[in-house]
């Protein structure tokens, strides 16, 4: 099984960005942990801040992986373009957040434009939410090969 871990902007200021929110990891951290511990999983990871270079990434994989576990930060309320991405390929994504979306700012953050063409979304579990997304992968996606 192979499936992307795709994080979009300022995730790549994880340990270091609002730890209050975020805790104090960083994700190249938190990524050689999930290598470890998913050995069942041929793990890759992106993070890009640029909303074109995530849609490239997504057409670029999105017919030959598994899976992917999509943490678009801020685009994932702003961007048609991602959310257009995500519905055109074959390959599932799964919407994750650090942050429970739905207790921060009721203007913009309480709204997926990528939600409805995502297989599920998981979200507010801090780091442990990329995490659920790769159990669910192993348990549910692998018994459709």
């Amino acid at each position: 099984m192979r499936v992307l871990l795709l994080n979009g902007p300022n995730l790549n200021l994880l340990g270091k960005r609002e730890p209050e929110i975020y805790g104090t990891q960083s994700f190249e951290d938190y990524f050689r942990e999930l290598k470890q511990e998913f050995k069942g999983i041929e793990l890759t990871y992106f993070q890009s801040n640029v909303e074109g270079e995530l849609v490239n990434k997504l057409h670029e994989v999105g017919f030959k992986i598994d899976a992917v576990v999509f943490n678009a930060g801020g685009y994932t309320h702003t961007s048609v373009a991602i959310a257009d991405a995500v519905a055109a390929i074959e390959t599932p994504v799964i919407e994750v957040h650090i942050s429970n979306v739905h207790a921060r700012e009721e203007t913009i953050r309480h709204q997926s434009l990528m939600a409805k063409n995502c297989l599920g979304v998981v979200s507010g579990f801090g780091l442990m939410s990329y995490n659920m997304a790769l159990q669910y992968c192993l348990k549910k996606l692998v018994c459709k090969r």
